[in-house]
């Protein structure tokens, strides 16, 4: 069965239209805007993740990696191209989302294409390159080593992310710089009709550099639009990389991302997402440990209401010993919302010595609030210290009756709570003026 072009052409099931997955993956491909054949290079990644496409389907429910989230509703959505060029917007009507930490250190895009007059990448050091993905090609021969070279390329959602990709955000920093500024990367919606966008950024930190990235999904309008990103970001030797991920697309949007990293050797990274918007969403978070005492530092907080749906599935894969990670996972999750967190550590015989912690940890404010949670570790190495956790419950009335005992009324003491849950998260993210926006984000919504 072809998509179809209005609801009428085909009879509803059970109140959905039984639409062909594969075919309606190859309608998305359909939608994605033309290259300029002189780009070799990158016509040939694109032609390559192309035939990948052509092989899959939208996945369903019966695959194990989708078994909590349902593409439904997705697929009853008929979006359109977007304009291949980006509207005209002031920076007044952006300017609450830029941080003033990074005023001369951002990237914008807007509906996926890069703005100029509103990025700023004034003043940086030496050594350091923070700009879009067309510009840095024309400078950087090492490129296509590393853009869309990350492991998973091949999964459905990154795949039709780079066989539709045409231009990104780009941070480079040399050996041993260290940039004091956070970097910002703003991408900003301004749909009021089904469009769909595949945003990209590479990221790559030479050895000994350091760098705080802070990548940022918003909206103008509360329009339907569906966002695919991905993310890549290599740290090579010794290299150290922050990165906060905020997505707080439209309550009708929906939202697939992948994050993917490499570490080699003595290398940092911790990562810090936050997902609030977005009727549905996804967070695809997979780091791959190449050498030796690598650290990874995975932060994760969810807050969702509403009919909202919001999964975040993460892997860490060690390849090698004296590798250390710590993973908390949070959701908060209210009215008829339903979070899904499927955290995984692959630990191999030649990963000896690993120390892997994860924890998973739930807080439902409605009966009908739904978990579903799959915190996992695969192990075969003998000399290891890896330990996980899950746990879903209501706030603790003990807690709730202390609280109204020093005169907080029952109201005002829940919100306290939820509150102090979601912060344990919140308190680690490095830019201070990024952390106050999200604590009182946190707060109107318990309000």
């Amino acid at each position: 069965m072809t998509i179809p072009s209005t609801v009428s052409d085909v009879a509803p099931i059970n109140g959905k239209l039984k639409v062909d997955r594969a075919a309606y993956l190859q309608q998305l491909l359909s939608l994605r805007l033309a290259l300029d054949k002189a780009a070799g290079w990158l016509n040939v990644i694109r032609d390559r993740a192309t035939a990948r496409v052509q092989e899959l389907a939208i996945p369903s429910t019966r695959d194990e990696e989708w078994r909590f989230t349902d593409l439904s509703d997705l697929l009853q959505i008929r979006f359109q191209a977007s304009s291949e060029q980006a509207p005209t917007l002031s920076f007044d009507k952006i300017q609450p989302f830029i941080l003033p930490e990074a005023i001369n250190s951002r990237l914008v895009f807007v509906d996926g294409h890069y703005d100029p007059a509103l990025s700023g990448v004034d003043d940086l050091p030496d050594g350091v390159m923070v700009t879009s993905l067309a510009a840095g090609a024309e400078l950087l021969k090492d490129l296509p080593s590393y853009l869309a070279q990350q492991q998973g390329a091949e999964e459905t959602f990154t795949a039709l992310n780079t066989a539709s990709l045409t231009d990104g955000a780009l941070v480079w920093v040399e050996k041993n710089q260290a940039i004091v500024p956070p970097i910002q990367i703003l991408y900003v919606s301004t749909a009021t009709q089904p469009t769909i966008d595949h945003p990209r950024a590479l990221v790559v930190a030479e050895s000994g550099s350091k760098l705080t990235l802070i990548e940022e999904y918003v909206t103008l309008y509360d329009g339907t639009y569906f966002t695919n990103p991905v993310t890549e970001i290599w740290l090579d030797t010794n290299a150290e990389v922050h990165h906060t991920r905020i997505q707080h697309d439209s309550d009708a949007a929906v939202h697939i991302g992948k994050t993917a990293v490499s570490q080699a050797r003595d290398s940092r990274y911790t990562c810090n997402a936050v997902s609030l918007g977005g009727k549905l969403s996804r967070h695809n978070l997979e780091v791959h440990h190449t050498g030796e005492q690598t650290e990874t530092t995975l932060n994760g907080l969810t807050i969702i209401s509403g009919e909202q749906v919001a999964d975040t599935h993460s892997t860490i894969a060690y390849t090698h010993p004296h590798g250390t990670s710590n993973q908390i996972h949070k959701c908060i999750v209210d009215d008829r919302a339903h979070a899904v967190f499927n955290g995984k550590v692959f630990v191999p015989k030649a990963a000896q010595l690993t120390d892997a912690k994860q924890l998973s940890s739930n807080l439902l404010l409605s009966p009908k609030a739904r978990i579903d949670t799959k915190p996992q570790l695969e192990i075969t190495a003998d000399n290891v210290k890896c330990t996980h956790g899950a746990t879903v419950s209501q706030l603790d009335s003990d807690e709730v009756f202390y609280l109204q005992s020093r005169g907080i009324d029952e109201d005002s003491a829940r919100k306290l709570l939820t509150y102090a849950f979601a912060y344990e998260v919140i308190r680690e993210i490095p830019v201070a003026s990024l952390r106050e926006k999200l604590a009182a984000i946190v707060r109107e919504q318990q309000a």
